[in-house]
């Protein structure tokens, strides 16, 4: 999945950025609100993480234009003020969960992860396709009960599939949920990973699960 990253605090944004790039997501990171805002209209993200206090607009100031757009992104606002009514406001305003500094990472990413599953039809952590289950918490995958090793890439796109079961997906649409602004790869790179993604799951099973719309990308569904 693709995150937004808005915090002005430089070390911060790198930390999260880093932290979130080794769990598997593509992240793009920038420093004030109005490129934030610039961001969200332009791009598809999955979830966002605004800091309430930025330069040139404020997380709030952010989240409110996002919801007057009709926008349903999960978003989870960042800050240093631990006051209720602080909390009350940023809930208020649209937001969907809230973050008080300083957080633990693993925090942060539980709290993505519970964000992203209210807007998808999966409620658990858990994903089943046919014998295939993977689980969004512990990135743990496995396929008849056996155990499946995977790359953080692989493992992305992956559970992109999984939570898209029955959707076909683009080599496009893939592209812009797993790799961020700074991806420069070629052309065939989604394709690359797809083939490393069929020996791994569908490599000597009798029943294949990632099936290929020719002309329009991929899909991931029960034999």
């Amino acid at each position: 999945m693709r995150i937004l990253i808005a915090e002005d605090e430089r070390d911060l944004n790198r930390l999260i950025a880093r932290t979130l790039e080794k769990e598997g997501y593509g992240v793009d990171a920038c420093l004030d609100g109005e490129e934030a805002l610039y961001c969200l209209e332009t791009t598809d993200y999955d979830a966002a993480v605004l800091d309430i206090m930025m330069p040139k607009k404020d997380g709030l100031q952010v989240l409110k234009a996002v919801r007057a757009r009709g926008n349903d992104l999960p978003i989870l606002l960042l800050t240093a003020r631990d006051s209720i009514s602080d909390r009350v406001t940023g809930l208020d305003s649209g937001a969907d969960d809230y973050l008080i500094k300083p957080f633990d990472f693993d925090e942060l990413l539980a709290r993505l992860r519970v964000m992203t599953r209210r807007r998808s039809a999966h409620k658990s952590s858990l994903i089943t396709v046919g014998d295939l289950t993977l689980d969004t918490a512990s990135h743990q995958v496995a396929r008849g009960g056996k155990t499946i090793d995977l790359s953080a890439r692989e493992y992305a796109i992956l559970e992109y599939l999984c939570m898209n079961a029955g959707t076909v997906l683009s080599r496009e649409t893939i592209e812009n949920h797993i790799w961020n602004y700074d991806y420069s790869g070629g052309t065939n790179v989604v394709d690359v990973y797809i083939s490393y993604l069929r020996r791994k799951i569908d490599g000597g099973q009798e029943k294949k699960l990632i099936r290929t719309v020719w002309g329009a990308g991929w899909m991931i569904r029960e034999p």
